[in-house]
């Protein structure tokens, strides 16, 4: 049975501090474009955008990765078989910006690594920045976020649920514990 950590205001309020994150760390906001991994990183690259807007009144273009293909541990290759490319395109220019990639947990860090081969197949950004709503550990792979909503430690057999409320209809962090 999953138990909540984090309830919808709290998750906002980490939002919220990462978005002021950015704008102190870039000294400003400009050159950002937000690229979230699907699915609910799209979701809050989306909010970070907003949120952004709100406190600097500029647009800051949000693209959706799909990275699928580039998993290492999702699917078992067949060389008889076309691949599909689920995302051909990001819908935005990355050549020269500084992209900050947004995913809802951060664990072993396959998911950023195959995200990091996605987006330099798309072009060449100056910079990538990671921001993670939850970083959870048990790192398999040299990758640390630079913005964190929450650390929430967990053991091995855990599982950490994001929902928001544009995908799931509500919104909060859980932990499952299994057997």
């Amino acid at each position: 049975m999953a138990h909540e950590i984090v309830d919808g205001s709290s998750m906002q309020r980490a939002l919220t501090r990462i978005t002021y994150e950015i704008i102190e760390q870039n000294k400003g906001v400009e050159n950002l474009v937000f690229v979230g991994i699907k699915t609910r990183g799209v979701y809050l690259a989306e909010r970070l955008a907003k949120r952004l807007n709100q406190l600097e009144n500029v647009d800051i273009p949000v693209g959706a990765l799909d990275i699928t293909l580039y998993r290492d541990d999702r699917h078992i290759p067949d060389h008889h078989k076309e691949p599909t490319v689920k995302t051909s395109s990001l819908g935005i220019d990355i050549n020269d910006k500084h992209v900050i990639l947004v995913d809802d947990v951060l664990f072993t860090g396959r998911t950023v690594r195959a995200a990091l081969d996605a987006l330099m197949d798309m072009g060449r950004p100056q910079e990538i920045s990671l921001a993670v709503l939850v970083d959870r550990g048990h790192r398999e792979l040299p990758i640390r976020p630079d913005f964190v909503g929450k650390n929430i430690p967990t053991a091995m057999n855990e599982t950490v649920h994001v929902a928001v409320e544009e995908y799931d209809g509500h919104e909060d962090i859980t932990i499952e514990h299994h057997e």
